[in-house]
């Protein structure tokens, strides 16, 4: 992180402890800690235990996990600040759903707090046009438009599209979500031999981060990150 972003997060933070307090979006308490409060931050599922470092799935002393190394993904590595877990999947629900987008620069200031690996640019899930105009914004691209701000990285808004209008990812079962995906993105930017890292609400299977990724690496990127503010874990499959 360069100095001047150091002294841009420093002026931030000085600014918001002299903003009066906000209501916590879960307690309602006074906050002044963002969209939540200290004490539900402390409560959130942050995803502190060893994992995989490819696909974030929990693992013995953090190696990389069997299935990544029986076969693995297009992205090289992900990075998750949470567990998709109550009551964190209320927040992400509620800024994807219910329009709080107030919500997005928290998320994206945890996530980010996580970052270490510096990619070349990062761009945001695409949705497709229909989606676009049926919600009326992309909840992937507020945390990455965030995100950029804060790590001073160019933001590609406009690398790759999604061409495919598919059925929503949550009403398929874990087989039938790789399928759905393909060939549901092009990516239209010469990144010959960038690192580029892919932002994402939250990871289920990886099948659309996967097939993103797959795009960027035809588009020429060599190194693909995949960053989430939350990571289904097995036993919250859905």
């Amino acid at each position: 992180m360069s100095i001047l972003t150091i002294q841009s997060v420093n002026i931030s933070s000085i600014i918001e402890r002299t903003l009066p307090a906000q209501p916590c979006l879960l307690c309602g308490a006074p906050s002044r800690n963002g969209a939540w409060c200290a004490a539900c931050d402390a409560s959130l599922p942050y995803l502190n235990i060893p994992h995989c470092p490819v696909c974030a799935l929990p693992t013995l002393h953090g190696a990389t996990c069997g299935r990544c190394l029986k076969r693995a993904p297009q992205f090289d590595h992900t990075v998750a600040a949470y567990a998709y877990a109550f009551p964190l999947d209320k927040l992400v629900q509620a800024l994807k759903f219910g329009e709080q987008l107030v919500l997005a620069n928290s998320l994206a200031d945890r996530l980010a707090q996580r970052i270490e690996l510096r990619p070349d640019g990062i761009m945001a899930m695409p949705l497709h046009s229909s989606r676009l105009r049926e919600r009326g914004f992309n909840q992937s691209l507020e945390l990455a438009r965030r995100i950029a701000s804060r790590l001073d990285i160019p933001l590609l808004k406009q690398a790759c599209q999604r061409v495919r209008d598919t059925p929503p990812q949550s009403s398929l079962t874990w087989k039938e979500r790789g399928k759905n995906m393909r060939r549901a993105f092009t990516c239209t930017g010469d990144l010959s031999g960038k690192h580029i890292a892919m932002v994402d609400d939250v990871m289920t299977s990886g099948a659309s981060l996967n097939e993103l990724a797959l795009a960027l690496r035809r588009a020429g990127a060599t190194e693909v990150s995949a960053w989430v503010v939350a990571r289904t874990l097995p036993h919250t499959k859905r």
